[in-house]
């Protein structure tokens, strides 16, 4: 779908979900589903330092059960996603896309031109999703992100300008 044209989200992929802000109290679950989906999680004090700093944290919940959550942070004109996860047992159902259509149509909304992303080369993935949303590749940050074996990951530095 174009830029230009707005983004709309549609129903949720699990009915009666919602997305609500996180709060402090929601970071032990954020946390236990951060550690069971990565070799190399964020910790609870990365989670509480975003929610400090005032970026904008959001939950995907049905009833007490997590879905999702997604990280972003807002610079001037631009909404840089830092960590966008769903819970294992609810991956491939499209909630990933649903949370991310979320997402670009308020920042549209919000007046922002763009949304920017890293993503790991090896998460073919969560770049199949980008992609089909309309990010292009833009940049490579080298050594980004933690590997096994003492090494690291580059990452795929990933835009998309809304008045495409």
């Amino acid at each position: 779908m174009s830029a230009a044209f707005g983004f709309m989200a549609g129903v949720c992929p699990v009915g009666g979900a919602e997305l609500r802000d996180m709060r402090p109290q929601d970071l032990d679950t954020v946390h236990a589903v951060e550690l069971d989906l990565y070799p190399f999680p964020w910790t609870r004090g990365n989670f509480l330092d975003s929610l400090g700093a005032g970026y904008d944290l959001r939950l995907l919940v049905s009833g007490e059960r997590l879905l999702a959550y997604v990280v972003c942070m807002q610079i001037p004109d631009e909404l840089h996603l830092l960590n966008l996860s769903v819970a294992s047992s609810f991956q491939r159902i499209g909630l990933g896309r649903w949370v991310m259509l979320n997402l670009l149509a308020e920042a549209q909304a919000k007046g922002l031109s763009s949304m920017m992303l890293e993503v790991r080369p090896s998460n073919t993935g969560a770049q199949r999703l980008y992609r089909s949303l309309g990010f292009t590749p833009i940049g490579l940050r080298r050594r980004y992100y933690p590997s096994f074996d003492n090494t690291r990951e580059d990452a795929i530095v990933m835009r998309l300008a809304f008045d495409a």
